[in-house]
């Protein structure tokens, strides 16, 4: 006995495989040639999210809270690494079809430079091999050289650079602090990826990006997207740290709002003894108008309190965003996923 999975892709691609009874959807869909977006498998990144549309599934207790949230679980989300079918089912896949044909490229870069932004983070940029495919909003594995382990980084740089950047925070006794500490031009690090279901989808309504910390990196990414496009709808967005050292890269962002007529950004600071102009976090920056009463697509890149924060304030606020898409990260993970 199988069941019927329909895969629905971002792009309208419809896809079937069949699933054997006590299979996951993850399993199933590799053995059938179809590489569902994974990173750990192991229910721990969150990469694999999807939402089932239609039909009964068991998804066990092997997964993590900061993988699967209880209120995502509540709305038919879904990891395909832990799913298992109970019956025929349709799941949203928010990925393109094509990102599902062939697994990650692995790719090699050397050390081009490294940026100290004093204790706060290092902007680093690498040369690479061959320019990566990826979206806007992507990330990728690197290895840290003589450990065998990998850290996941979003692209700060465009698609299709050769070199390409990342925004990563500073972690006191960190594995890839460390190594980035001692780290220099010309060194070797593999790449793998493109991966997550993160990124800049196509433009139909205003935007509202979110970012905390070297969440801000993804955003990078986009906003040079967008300003290549001359994007004319409302692009707003709005920066919150910890510290006042921890606002970086803000002369980039002026030069955006220079670049892109309807950009305009805010920063604040939750220090309470800080000095800056906007204290507090990003929800109580939030204007009514950058809402748009609703008819807004959200991007939120920060930890895991910041997601959770901004999906609260929206219940509480009675909005509803047009999409809302959001990717929150520890120091060694990141876990992406969407509302409605």
């Amino acid at each position: 006995m199988t069941y019927s999975i329909a895969l629905n892709f971002e792009d309208g691609v419809t896809r079937f495989i069949d699933c054997k009874v006590g299979e996951k959807v993850l399993d199933a869909a590799f053995r059938q040639r179809i590489n569902l977006p994974m990173d750990c498998s192991d229910g721990v990144c969150g990469t694999c999210k999807c939402r089932c549309e239609t039909g009964a599934y068991d998804l066990g207790d092997d997964y993590i809270e900061d993988a699967l949230s209880e209120d995502e679980a509540g709305e038919r989300q879904v990891l395909t690494c832990q799913m298992v079918p109970q019956s025929d089912c349709v799941i949203a896949v928010p990925v393109p079809s094509g990102a599902c044909k062939t697994g990650t490229a692995q790719f090699a870069a050397t050390v081009a430079s490294i940026t100290r932004h004093a204790d706060a983070a290092l902007e680093v940029s690498f040369e690479l091999d061959q320019a990566p495919v990826f979206l806007p909003g992507q990330y990728v594995n690197i290895g840290v050289p003589d450990s065998g382990q990998t850290r996941s980084y979003s692209f700060s740089s465009k698609p299709g650079d050769k070199r390409a950047s990342f925004l990563i925070k500073h972690v006191p006794g960190g594995l890839m602090s460390g190594w980035l500490e001692r780290a220099r031009p010309g060194d070797a690090v593999p790449m793998t990826g493109p991966l997550g279901s993160f990124y800049l989808r196509e433009v139909a309504r205003p935007l509202l990006l979110l970012a905390g910390g070297t969440g801000l990196a993804p955003f990078l990414s986009m906003l040079e997207v967008l300003a290549e496009r001359v994007e004319t709808r409302p692009v707003r967005l709005i920066y919150g740290v910890t510290r006042d050292q921890d606002l970086v890269m803000v002369e980039v962002l002026e030069a955006f709002a220079k670049r892109l007529p309807n950009f305009r950004f805010v920063t604040c600071v939750a220090d309470p003894q800080t000095a800056h102009p906007q204290q507090g976090y990003v929800t109580q920056h939030m204007a009514a108008d950058m809402l748009n009463d609703g008819d807004v697509d959200v991007y939120l890149c920060g930890p895991p309190p910041m997601v959770d924060a901004v999906r609260q304030h929206f219940k509480n606020q009675g909005v509803t965003p047009a999409s809302f898409h959001y990717e929150k990260f520890t120091p060694n993970a990141i876990a992406t996923g969407d509302a409605a």
